[in-house]
C-alpha cells in the first residue's frame, strides 16, 4: 500500500491537472489571482466550520456545535475522521454553543465555547484525548466565568480571555491547568497601569492570544498588543506594549470609534524565533464613501529586541466595494508564520501567501478567492513548500462553503517580485518596559517605514456579495464580538445581549 507521504507527493507532481478538476472542488474554477488554473487541490465540507488547527497529517476544526478531525495525508482528498456535535448536551445549560475555537497540544485537544456572551448557557473548556484522532475521548470539563471567544493551549496550560465576567471590568487573561482543574494565574492591563480601569471594557477586550517560549502575545483591541512573560503563570510580567491608544484617550472615546481605525488589534502571532511579530486588526470605514483608513490589514514588527519593537511594514487588505462593517469583509482573520512566509486568510478577500524574506517589503506568492462562495477564517501551512490549508465559514448565508480546503504552496526556494510601492506609515510603539503601560508610543520607535500591499495586484473582481447583517440571528461574522451593536445604546448591557444568537444548525 502506498504511504500517505508518497501519495501526497504524487498529487503535487500532478498539480497542473489536479487543480483544474471540477470534481476536487465546486469552486475550483473560480478566477485565479496569481496564475491560470490556480485553486484548491481538494476540499471537504464540514458545516459550521470556523477555526482550523494543523497537527501532522490531521486538521482539527471548530464547527460551531462541536468539532471535527480531518485526515489530510492525501491533499486532494481530505477525509473526516471524526465529528462530535452537541457537546455537553447532558449539562443543565447544555449543549455548548458557538464553538469557534479549538487548540491542540500534543495528543490533547481543547474545545472552547461559547464564543460570545449568552444567558443560560454553559461556558466551558472541554479537554479531549486525541491520541487516536478518529476516536476522541473526553477527559474533563472546566467551566469558566465568561464566554470563550478564543483560547490558546501549550505545555499543558490553557490561556483564555475573561471578558465581561460578572462584577469585573479588567478583562484579564487567565492561565489554567485544565486537566487538574486549577487556575494558575491572571493578568490584565489594569495590573500594569490602573488608568485602564477607567476605560470602558469594550475598548480593551482581549480578543486573541498566541503563546510561544514563555511569552504570551495578547491582542487587546484598541488597547494594543501586549507581550507578557508567562514563564511562571503565577507571576506574569510585561515585556513590551505595541500599538494601541493611551487609556486617557480611550476613557473619553465615543462608542462608535470601536469599529473604526485606528486600533482593533484582533489577532497576533510571531515567527519561529520570535523576531517578527504580526498584528492583524479588524476595523472598517464608518461609511462606504468615507475618506478613512478601513479596512485594516496586518502590521509587521521587528521584535528581535522585544523592549524596542520596530514597525517594518503593513500588508493592506484586498480591495472591497464596501469597506463598512455591513459590507464585503476583506480584513485579515487569522494567519501563521512559517519558513519565512506568512499564510493569511481575509474572509471574502480569500487566502494569500506572502514572501517575508524581506519583511519590510512583503511580496505575494500565492492567492485565491471566490467572494460569492467562500469566506476564509484561518490559513495554516500543512507541508512547507507543498501545501497549506484554509477553513471557510458558511455563516455568510446560502451558497457559502463551510469546511476545509487544501491549496498548493509555492516551493520553498521561490521568491516573490510582486511588491507594491511603499507608502509611509507612522505607528506608535510603546515598549511598556518602563511600567507605564500607557500605549502612547513614548517608549519605542515610530519610524516612517514602508507599507506594502500584496493585494493591489489581485485580479479577483469585487462582487456584490455581502456578509450577514450583524443584527440578524446568524452566528460567526462579527468583528471579534459583533461590536457594532454592542457599543451602541446602553453600552455594556447591549454588548452582552448582542451576540446571544442561536445558531441555525
Amino acid at each position: 500500500m502506498e504511504s500517505p507521504e508518497l501519495g501526497r507527493r504524487r498529487v503535487l507532481q500532478s498539480l497542473g491537472a489536479a487543480a483544474t478538476l471540477p470534481a476536487l472542488s465546486r469552486i475550483a474554477g473560480a478566477r485565479s489571482t496569481t496564475q491560470d488554473e490556480y485553486g484548491p487541490l481538494g476540499r471537504v465540507e464540514v458545516p459550521g466550520t470556523t477555526e482550523a488547527i494543523v497537527s501532522g497529517d490531521v486538521v482539527y476544526l471548530a464547527t460551531t456545535t462541536g468539532f471535527a478531525t480531518v485526515d489530510v495525508s492525501d491533499p486532494a482528498n481530505p477525509t473526516v475522521l471524526a465529528e462530535e456535535r452537541d457537546l455537553l448536551a447532558d449539562h443543565e445549560n447544555g449543549p455548548m454553543r458557538q464553538i469557534y475555537d479549538v487548540k491542540v497540544d500534543g495528543e490533547q485537544l481543547l474545545v472552547a465555547g461559547p464564543a460570545n456572551t449568552q444567558q443560560g448557557v454553559v461556558n466551558a473548556l472541554v479537554l479531549y484525548d486525541v491520541s487516536d484522532p478518529a476516536s476522541p475521548e473526553q477527559v474533563t470539563v472546566y467551566e469558566t466565568e465568561s464566554a470563550n471567544h478564543n483560547v490558546f493551549f501549550t505545555d499543558g496550560v490553557a490561556y483564555r480571555p475573561n471578558n465581561f465576567a460578572r462584577g469585573q471590568a479588567s478583562n484579564p487573561v487567565v492561565m489554567i491547568d485544565v486537566e487538574a482543574g486549577e487556575e494558575l494565574g491572571r493578568w490584565s492591563p489594569a495590573d500594569e497601569n490602573e488608568a485602564w480601569g477607567e476605560v470602558p471594557p469594550y475598548f480593551h477586550v482581549l480578543h486573541d492570544m498566541y503563546v510561544q517560549d514563555g511569552v504570551a502575545y495578547l491582542a487587546y483591541w484598541d488597547a494594543g498588543t501586549w507581550l507578557l512573560d508567562v514563564s511562571d503563570p503565577a507571576s506574569p510580567s510585561v515585556v513590551a506594549h505595541v500599538r494601541g491608544r493611551p487609556p486617557e484617550e480611550l476613557a473619553n472615546a465615543g462608542q462608535g470609534e470601536y469599529t473604526q481605525p485606528p486600533g482593533n488589534d484582533h489577532y497576533v502571532a510571531v515567527n519561529e524565533d520570535a523576531s517578527l511579530l504580526g498584528v492583524g486588526a479588524e476595523s472598517w470605514d464608518s461609511e462606504a464613501d468615507a475618506d478613512s483608513d478601513g479596512p485594516s490589514g496586518i502590521e509587521l514588527f521587528d521584535i528581535s529586541d522585544p523592549a524596542n519593537p520596530e514597525s517594518l511594514s503593513t500588508i493592506t487588505p484586498p480591495p472591497t466595494p464596501d469597506p463598512t462593517y455591513g459590507g464585503v469583509w476583506t480584513t485579515s482573520h487569522n494567519f501563521e508564520f512559517s519558513n519565512g512566509r506568512l499564510y493569511t486568510s481575509w474572509y471574502q478577500g480569500g487566502v494569500k501567501v506572502f514572501d517575508l524574506s524581506d519583511p519590510a517589503s512583503p511580496g505575494v506568492l500565492r492567492e485565491w478567492a471566490d467572494r460569492e462562495n467562500a469566506s476564509f477564517w484561518t490559513a495554516q501551512v500543512l507541508t512547507p513548500g507543498e501545501t497549506f490549508v484554509a477553513s471557510s465559514e458558511d455563516h455568510n448565508g446560502e451558497g457559502f462553503f463551510g469546511g476545509l480546503m487544501v491549496f498548493p504552496d509555492a516551493p520553498l526556494d521561490e521568491r516573490s517580485t510582486r511588491t507594491q510601492t511603499p507608502t509611509p506609515t507612522d505607528t506608535p510603539v510603546d515598549t511598556g518596559g518602563n511600567g507605564t503601560g500607557t500605549g502612547d508610543g513614548s517608549g519605542g520607535s515610530s519610524p516612517s517605514s514602508p507599507t506594502t500591499s500584496g493585494s493591489e495586484a489581485s485580479s479577483v473582481p469585487a462582487t456584490d456579495a455581502t456578509t450577514a447583517d450583524p443584527t440578524e440571528d446568524s452566528s460567526g461574522t462579527g468583528p471579534g464580538f459583533g461590536v457594532a451593536a454592542g457599543v451602541a445604546g446602553t453600552g455594556l448591557a447591549a454588548w452582552r445581549l448582542l451576540r446571544n444568537r442561536e445558531d441555525s444548525e
